[in-house]
């Protein structure tokens, strides 16, 4: 995620789950027993549940190792090639640089008749960044998410299931950008084209002049860095590098783009013309203006709030902010240093309570020093965007899956109670780690809530625990928030048995 480190951190936060064991009861079942500080109203709770699950023949999970998993609607290899090799993120991507690379080949094959100039293709290469750039903007990314979310659910589900992959569009920090990406890398070789022909035409004396080849050259070199920076493997290992790389040299491409489009502009200013009127009759000057005020706007929302922390343990904080309102879906970014550092985490909200909160779990420097050192303010900047989860209202029935921290994105849609929801969160010691005000809530909201204690049974199946939830609500569909490795295997797992599922990828 270009703005915030806080994706690597917040999904690595998010414990791995578990394998053990039958029975959806119909009141909440908990494995953790609280602790002996627990209130009296915690405790009669839990010891209510304790029989009535006992009644019932045990917790959820018994026996659900021995279920039987059905067979996978496809075979071996067309199953590896569409839900692996050519990932939903490989194939949206492939669209967006095919159509790319078709028009740059019958442009290639122009220019060698002298067909295509420099002119034009400098209009496609500002199109694409313009393109990468806006996909960007929290604004375009929650109108994606509102438009694609209305469907109603009388719909038919396999609309709806390709509805609610909006957010490989954008959202959610872990959830890379596909047309972002695309036409990033796109542009990046169509200004490669724009430079091999300018430099062609300069040396013919053809329009373009040397400020024009400087701007384009030092814009070619900052752009490939960003993608150098940007590749996968680099981009996690050194994730505080990335995004500084990606911020300063993106503010200082944008800002030579706008000097290239000027020069650009005079290089082909028609004679009797003046610059001005030039200038406002080209199109990239428009793009490249939109493009800068998208840029500019979340930064016109940066402000300094009050944060009240809640210490749930040594290894999460709750943060409290009443500074906007947010809702089932959002995430917000936060900082202690605007300019070198972004955090994204998942907002939860309480219908009929102000404001959100945050939950910040241990899994880096950043998130450490939190927790020791709770912060009175933070830097937060544009607005809540949505994420993943926001495609949960889409379906009839849903078994909502998190581990660890990742309840937090989960938790405002479970309150919300706008779907019938199964909840699944698997985490070592519930109580004593994140609290008993979170897991009551939680449990009161959706009573059925199977909560499964990995400190205690060890980590669980989790595509067998996931398919035995779904069979057992009839859910149509499956959001997952966790780690990138788990979250793999339960989409690829549901979804290769004709279950749609949803969590965030990581393949850009």
């Amino acid at each position: 995620m270009s703005s915030s480190n806080g994706a690597a951190e917040e999904s690595a936060s998010i414990a791995l789950p578990p394998p053990a064991h039958h029975d959806i009861p119909s009141v909440p079942y908990e494995l953790e027993r609280p602790s002996p500080s627990t209130s009296t109203a915690a405790s009669s709770i839990s010891d209510r549940k304790s029989e009535l699950s006992a009644e019932k023949g045990g917790p959820s999970w018994d026996g659900y190792l021995d279920d039987e998993l059905p067979e996978k609607t496809q075979g071996h290899w067309t199953r590896n090639l569409r839900f692996q090799i050519f990932s939903l993120y490989r194939r949206l991507f492939g669209i967006v640089f095919i159509t790319n690379m078709a028009v740059f080949i019958a442009t290639c094959v122009q220019s060698g008749v002298q067909g295509a100039d420099a002119q034009f293709i400098g209009k496609v290469a500002i199109a694409n960044i313009f393109v990468a750039v806006l996909m960007r903007q929290d604004y375009v990314i929650n109108a994606f998410f509102t438009v694609a979310c209305a469907a109603p659910r009388s719909w038919p589900l396999f609309i709806r299931r390709i509805l609610g992959r909006v957010y490989t569009i954008g959202g959610t920090p872990a959830a890379r950008n596909t047309v972002h990406s695309g036409c990033a890398v796109s542009g990046t070789i169509w200004l490669i084209l724009f430079a091999a022909q300018a430099t062609r035409q300069f040396i013919k004396k053809d329009h373009i002049t040397i400020p024009t080849l400087v701007f384009t050259y030092i814009i070619l070199a900052l752009l490939v860095g960003m993608i150098a920076f940007a590749y996968p493997k680099a981009r996690t290992r050194h994730h505080d590098t990335f995004e500084m790389t990606h911020r300063f040299m993106g503010w200082t491409a944008i800002a030579l783009v706008w000097c290239l489009v000027l020069f650009l502009i005079k290089d082909y200013q028609n004679a009797g013309q003046t610059l001005g009127q030039a200038v406002l009759r080209s199109p990239p000057f428009w793009l490249v203006l939109i493009m800068t005020c998208s840029i500019i706007l979340p930064w016109l929302r940066l402000r300094k709030v009050p944060v009240r922390a809640e210490v749930l343990s040594n290894h999460c904080v709750r943060l409290h902010f009443d500074y906007v309102d947010t809702h089932p879906g959002h995430f917000t970014r936060m900082s202690l240093s605007p300019l070198t550092e972004w955090h994204s985490f998942a907002t939860i909200s309480v219908p009929g309570t102000k404001g959100y909160s945050a939950v910040v779990s241990r899994a880096g420097d950043w998130t450490s020093e939190r927790i020791a050192n709770p912060p009175a303010k933070l830097w937060v900047r544009g607005v809540p965007c949505y994420g993943v989860v926001r495609v949960t209202p889409l379906f009839r029935r849903v078994v909502m899956v998190a581990t660890g921290s990742g309840i937090g994105p989960i938790a405002p849609v479970v309150y919300a109670k706008k779907v019938p929801i199964q909840l699944l969160w698997t985490a070592p010691a519930v109580r004593k780690t994140f609290g008993d005000a979170l897991v009551d809530s939680l449990l009161e909201a959706n009573p059925n809530a199977v909560i499964y204690d990995t400190r205690e049974h060890g980590k669980p199946d989790m595509v067998k625990l996931t398919y035995r939830m779904v069979r057992e609500f009839n859910a149509e569909a499956v959001v997952i928030i966790s780690n990138e490795p788990l979250t793999r295997k339960v989409v690829y797992g549901m979804m290769s048995r004709g279950i749609p599922a949803f969590g965030a990828i990581w393949d850009s």
